[in-house]
């Protein structure tokens, strides 16, 4: 059994999204690979109040039961949350300029008798849309009015030809509005509704949108207001509300807080967000204080270079997913690390595959069935498909040795349904390998490493080719497909085909151990059958085929050569007495 040398690893890298790269930490353990957002994804993002009445809940902590918290604090009705980023960036890309550990003097502190509520100073708010300014390495933002290179001015001339609005919200005994805010003055925005919760007032009014921008409250014009004077307007308006209000609907897009790495579709599932998410019997907002990352499981994942997009820098390394739906591109940052990072994800994938094999025997073999045998060897190879026009690419494909096949499929067949449906399946002993190394002499397939299979089928002659990332790979399958086609020699033993010599229905026998038999059958049930021609293997002076349905075999006896129609194509017999020969001489030692 062999000895696994197993990896840890960790460092810098970018990831791939569908419109632009992304810097990471990538932590590479045994089993899994975690990548992780590098910094807080809420860079530049705007302040949000919730303006909600939630009795005893503050972003997922209990009000008024807390160490420190002033006595009668359990019923306030405003939540604050300060993103001092938005306030205090500095505008260099990727300084972060968040400060952390203060507070709004504005909104006071949580000491005793103040009545306050403490403030989250966590970046909450994000504005990371692709495109958008907000949010995006590059943005800049300050509490000046002028508008500088990179930023953008959200103003109510955004929404276009959007109606203004009068809405009634009638607040509940306990809720509060249910909307939370975002924007201001300082911040080159409207005040607008970022969040509506369900099944408070705002929700019931059926007539606010998120996107909405708050013109005034209650007839006080916050047009011009900051958004320390919106929360003030709404925090007086009462028990009954008027809003005036306008759609603007090219900010909306912008208000979900993005989990760029943590929502990665991998095995077909996008995850929820672990961000920011509303309670459904509340509506009151939790930030869950969970980092954006992702981690990757690598049993059965298929790491490769080069295969689904150009890498002519040598930089990038693409992991595609055991349902071979989805992939994760990572670049390096220069070939030396990209060649380390494959390295070392690899090891571990392959470390993994003892367990894949025992796992997929166990579930086969407790069907108890003929048809499911032993697996000795899976994995993920890139098998060459032709395309109209005649040009060649590479298509990932799962394949399977068992002891007397080779099965293809589109993605891991983890389950007794997936794995008796391949894509392909050829039995071994009618498979020969007719190429292992380089394919450099192939000007489609450049110095790649790749092995070629050529199967006797009814229908002629089938070949395939297949890519294997590393030597080891390329070994290791090479030597699985020879050793697997000598153990289904040996296990078989024998193939019978019923065909016709000179007008006569016969039988043609091949046996591992005896070789050749021509025999007729009897005349009535039970019958023995006559035994017309008998030769071991070492008595086979020629054999050929028309590759229609016609086998040729010379012995050297004095029948000369025999002309056997088997009433199909010949292929398969003449690669199965190929596979015998090839068993034989193995065994007896003839080739190293």
């Amino acid at each position: 059994m062999a000895v696994w040398t197993r990896a840890d690893k960790n460092g810098l890298l970018e990831l791939l999204l569908p419109d632009r790269w992304i810097r990471v930490l990538a932590e590479l353990t045994r089993e899994t690979l975690t990548l992780t957002a590098d910094g807080e994804p809420g860079l530049g993002g705007a302040m949000e109040y919730n303006i909600s009445h939630l009795p005893g809940a503050w972003n997922g902590v209990t009000n008024g039961t807390e160490p420190g918290t002033a006595a009668g604090n359990s019923n306030r009705t405003y939540n604050q949350h300060s993103n001092h980023s938005a306030l205090r960036r500095t505008g260099s890309p990727g300084s972060g300029g968040t400060n952390r550990g203060q507070t709004d003097t504005s909104s006071g502190v949580n000491s005793p008798g103040s009545g306050r509520v403490p403030h989250d100073n966590g970046a909450v708010s994000d504005f990371g849309s692709p495109g958008s300014s907000y949010g995006s390495p590059g943005s800049s933002f300050s509490s000046a009015g002028q508008v500088r290179s990179g930023e953008t001015n959200i103003s109510l001339e955004s929404g276009g030809s959007e109606m203004v609005r009068k809405v009634r919200v009638l607040k509940q005994e306990s809720g509060g509005l249910g909307i939370s805010i975002k924007g201001g003055q300082e911040n080159r925005m409207p005040i607008l509704i970022s969040k509506i919760f369900p099944g408070l007032a705002a929700d019931h009014s059926r007539a606010l949108r998120v996107g909405d921008a708050i013109l005034s409250v209650n007839g006080n014009d916050l047009r011009e207001a900051t958004h320390d004077q919106a929360v003030q307007a709404l925090k007086k308006a009462g028990k009954e509300v008027t809003l005036e209000v306008k759609y603007i609907k090219e900010v909306s897009p912008l208000f979900k807080k993005p989990s760029l790495v943590a929502d990665l579709p991998w095995d077909g599932v996008r995850p929820q967000s672990p961000s920011l998410s509303g309670s459904e019997d509340s509506g009151s907002p939790k930030h869950t204080g969970t980092k954006d990352k992702k981690v990757i499981s690598l049993k059965m994942c298929y790491i490769s270079r080069n295969l689904t997009i150009p890498d002519l820098e040598s930089r990038l390394i693409e992991l595609h997913s055991p349902d071979g739906r989805n992939t994760v591109v990572l670049r390096c940052k220069d070939s030396f690390a990209a060649h380390s990072w494959f390295t070392a994800i690899h090891t571990n994938i392959a470390a993994l595959l003892p367990h894949v094999l025992a796992e997929l025997n166990s579930m086969l073999g407790s069907s108890n069935t003929s048809s499911n045998r032993e697996v000795r060897h899976v994995g993920w190879l890139a098998e060459q498909i032709k395309l109209d026009g005649g040009r060649h690419q590479y298509k990932p494909v799962v394949m399977a040795l068992t002891e007397k096949d080779i099965l293809l499929y589109d993605s891991m067949p983890w389950t007794r349904e997936a794995w008796a449906s391949p894509n392909l399946s050829h039995p071994l002993l009618a498979t020969r390998l007719v190429h292992s190394g380089s394919a450099r002499s192939s000007p489609a397939l450049s110095s790649e490493l790749a092995f070629a299979t050529r199967t006797g089928t009814r229908q002629g002659i089938e070949g395939h080719l297949f890519r294997a990332e590393t030597h080891w790979d390329l070994s290791s399958w090479t030597r699985m497909m020879v050793q697997g086609c000598h153990s289904a020699a040996e296990l078989i033993k024998e193939v019978s085909m019923a065909c016709t010599l000179n007008e006569q229905d016969v039988r043609l026998t091949v046996h591992y151990e005896n070789g050749f038999t021509i025999s007729k059958e009897g005349a009535g049930p039970g019958s023995r059958s006559t035994i017309l021609y008998r030769y071991p293997f070492e008595k086979l002076k020629m054999s050929g085929d028309d590759g229609i349905r016609s086998l040729y075999l010379d012995f050297g006896g004095p029948e000369g050569e025999l002309a056997l129609d088997l009433h199909s194509g010949p292929k398969p017999v003449v690669f199965v007495v190929h596979s015998f020969l090839s068993a034989k001489v193995t065994r007896m030692g003839l080739l190293a």
